[in-house]
């Protein structure tokens, strides 16, 4: 199955693990430019409770790049999320 088309003015987001399981999707598309201070903001405006129970422990990347997610003031403020970027939101992996 091909991944869906990233409408104009959008980026697309990927959940991984607890992020999907929390959102019901695997993928969606958010309306760019967003501010990466303002991520985590938004998606707990859309998923009530996402914020506390899965993004704070969550790595993020942008491009595939890391990006440095610690506090609101603390996220590269300069970075911002543009039309096309690729964004993931990936849980911390256990292992047993």
């Amino acid at each position: 199955m091909a991944p869906a088309k990233v409408p104009p003015g959008h980026f697309p987001i990927l959940y991984f693990a607890a992020a999907a399981s929390f959102t019901g999707k695997s993928t969606e598309h958010l309306a760019a430019p967003l501010p990466l201070g303002r991520l985590f903001a938004t998606l707990d405006e859309k998923y009530p409770g996402i914020r506390q129970k899965v993004l704070d422990s969550c790595a993020v990347t942008v491009n595939l790049a890391y990006v440095d997610m610690e506090g609101e003031e603390a996220a590269d403020q300069k970075l911002v999320i543009q039309e096309g970027d690729e964004v993931a939101i990936i849980p911390p992996v256990s292992s047993g």
